[in-house]
């Protein structure tokens, strides 16, 4: 009986779990916060002490811990200043994380400055976690005035969007990343096979009037014409079965060569890779046994590709055997045709003219089959392209979506104080990077003539009035004069990046507005308190990851923090984890935080002077936040409270 009501509480105690994921702990190993471990709570943790403590370090370094710095394009400076706080207070020690994933999942994660993240097993053992996929484990980090900017660049707010349902933006991100790239192969194979066919196609010009005059040969031999056509028909066949054996000679030749070029290529390459001190160090029995794999595997390659070059050493040789009897062959036959040519005036005079025209026009029909054969490849191509195109299509329509759908829970729980919308393809910026990168060498005011055309037409549409060289319609519809047009069809026909072009994205444009009065603004046209007013109440929605934000505070009144933050945070915690770097006394004792961490420095090395409820940190509270306990008491007498 006893067992069953232990089962039976132990499964209460599990159904009570929540289900986001979670930072169970942060270790510091040397540096400023040596030796420091930070036990997290579940629900809200405060991080409080003077400036200079290491508050805003433990925060970066849990950013860097899980990878997750900002990309250094996006903002140079803030990224130069947090790769140099954490080197600098990190010195050589590395950051340890605990972590437990929303399936109840527990891994530890190591990383030292220079150094990848390390992801260990419960249990110790090593994983082939990569934690910039994004699969396993995310947490919210936002710094000091990040909140602020997230609200001036549109790029941010996506990404703040699509952490509202990371799952499933990154798994139709990684599809469409691998139709783009198949894409972008695409692209790479059609515009060398459409420089040969113009090519082949220019060449095939003069096929018609050779055409003409072989015709009006044959029907010219002094009334002989059906030995004299049919002599040199077969001589017109002879010179295509040399061509033939030639051409079958120079192909085995050179797939000879390219597999003579790639035998004990694999062993070379790695044979310095293993060097002595390796093999005999404390892992060497690994090297070793790849050392020996690869010098196996390469052993026994190179002798099928030995085997191969024999295989077509013995091809070679019946095509050379062959060659030599079809000469001697063609030699006899050559006696023939000369006999016939002889008992004919009229065909003997025009013999070596018309024998030299039979022979530009088997060379022309060879080439002519090149190009058939090439317009059949480059139709295969354009059907795989569109195929891909429309699966591109798709898929960026399926994540716009996702991203409309989180739009919607947005609006539903903030409205009508702040609102979200969400326009499809509406940020063309990367459609403008590219064409002035392709423009800039065409000797026009690139920058001016690039958006001229993106506000004209979609990448598709370019790509196309390209192809059909309709410089009117760049005339028309982007305002272009007829030099600019012309120049800008000079500079876009022949570019390996076309085609590209017309794949690019359009990005999804989103739009954060605050109501004011009757109206609402855009959020980048707001007040600084405006902007963090509007942004934060999105942050502090739920999410599965961890929320770390340094002084969410900035820049907002108590009021504010009191009526939003607070009441936010409360409703919040049970089923988010936040960690707030703050100091302000509103966010720890109004929403109760379940832990707070006491920060103080010597200024040689940071430590935590006391962690625990907000009753047990009262006194560390009333010092730091409130000023000490005389201006907490003067306030008092002053309000009257």
């Amino acid at each position: 009986m006893e067992s069953a009501l232990a089962a039976q509480q132990a499964e209460q105690t599990d159904s009570m779990v929540p289900m986001f994921h979670r930072i169970r702990s942060i270790e510091i190993v040397g540096g400023y916060l040596g030796g420091e471990r930070l036990e997290l709570a579940d629900g809200l943790n405060c991080l409080i002490g003077a400036r200079g403590t290491g508050k805003t370090t433990v925060i970066e370094f849990v950013r860097f811990a899980l990878d997750a710095l900002p990309e250094p394009q996006a903002d140079p400076a803030d990224r130069k200043r947090i790769d140099s706080l954490i080197q600098q207070n990190l010195n050589g020690g590395r950051v340890e994380l605990e972590i437990e994933t929303k399936d109840g999942l527990t891994y530890r994660i190591s990383r030292a400055v220079g150094e990848a993240p390390l992801v260990l097993a419960a249990d110790g053992s090593p994983t082939d976690i990569q934690l910039r996929a994004g699969g396993l484990f995310k947490a919210d980090v936002y710094s000091q005035n990040e909140v602020e900017r997230i609200a001036d660049r549109s790029l941010s707010q996506l990404e703040l969007i699509d952490d509202f349902a990371p799952e499933a933006i990154r798994q139709v991100s990684v599809d469409i990343a691998q139709v783009e790239q198949t894409l972008a192969a695409n692209a790479g194979s059609i515009h060398p096979i459409r420089h040969q066919i113009e090519m082949l196609t220019g060449e095939l010009g003069s096929l018609p009037e050779v055409g003409e005059k072989l015709k009006g040969y044959a029907q010219s031999a002094g009334g002989a014409e059906e030995p004299v056509n049919k002599a040199h028909a077969l001589k017109a066949l002879r010179d295509r079965e040399t061509r033939a054996m030639e051409g079958t000679a120079e192909a085995l030749a050179e797939y000879r060569s390219q597999i003579e070029s790639v035998a004990g290529r694999l062993v070379s390459r790695t044979r310095a890779l293993f060097s002595n001190d390796l093999i005999t160090g404390p892992n060497g029995k690994h090297v070793e046994r790849v050392r020996q794999e690869v010098g196996a595997a390469g052993a026994e390659i190179d002798t099928l590709l030995h085997e191969a070059v024999r295989r077509l050493d013995r091809a070679s040789q019946v095509v050379e055997e062959n060659g030599r009897d079809l000469t001697a062959t063609h030699n006899r036959q050559e006696i023939e045709f000369r006999k016939v040519i002889e008992q004919h005036q009229a065909a003997q005079t025009q013999a070596a003219e018309r024998t030299k025209l039979e022979r530009l026009r088997n060379a022309l029909q060879a080439k002519q089959r090149q190009r058939d054969e090439l317009k059949d490849r480059l139709a295969g191509l354009i059907i795989e392209r569109e195929a891909l195109t429309r699966r591109l299509s798709d898929l960026r329509d399926r994540r716009f979506q996702t991203r409309q759908s989180i739009v919607g829970r947005i609006n539903e729980a903030l409205a009508p104080s702040i609102r979200v919308s969400i326009l499809q393809s509406g940020n063309p910026q990367p459609y403008l990077d590219r064409l002035v990168e392709i423009l800039r060498g065409a000797r026009l005011r690139h920058n001016v003539v690039a958006q001229r055309l993106v506000n004209a037409f979609w990448p598709a549409d370019l790509v196309a009035l390209i192809q059909t060289r309709d410089s009117q319609r760049l005339i028309d519809e982007a305002e272009l004069n007829a030099e600019q047009a012309e120049r800008v069809i000079s500079a876009l026909i022949d570019s390996p990046a076309l085609l590209q072009l017309g794949a690019v994205e359009l990005v999804d444009q989103p739009r954060v507005e605050l109501r004011d009065g009757d109206s609402y603004k855009d959020s980048a046209a707001l007040s600084t308190g405006q902007k963090c007013t509007t942004i934060l109440p999105i942050l502090l929605l739920d999410s599965d990851n961890p929320l770390l934000v340094d002084q969410p505070e900035d820049n907002l009144d108590n009021r504010f923090i009191y009526e939003c933050v607070v009441e936010k945070v409360r409703d919040i915690k049970p089923r988010r984890q936040l960690v707030f770097v703050t100091h302000n006394p509103n966010i720890p004792v109004l929403a109760d935080a379940e832990k707070i961490f006491v920060f103080e420095s010597d200024g040689a090395r940071a430590r935590i002077e006391r962690c625990g409820t907000v009753d047990e940190c009262k006194e560390e509270i009333v010092t730091l936040l409130e000023g000490g306990e005389e201006a907490f008491k003067e306030r008092r007498r002053r309000y009257e409270y």
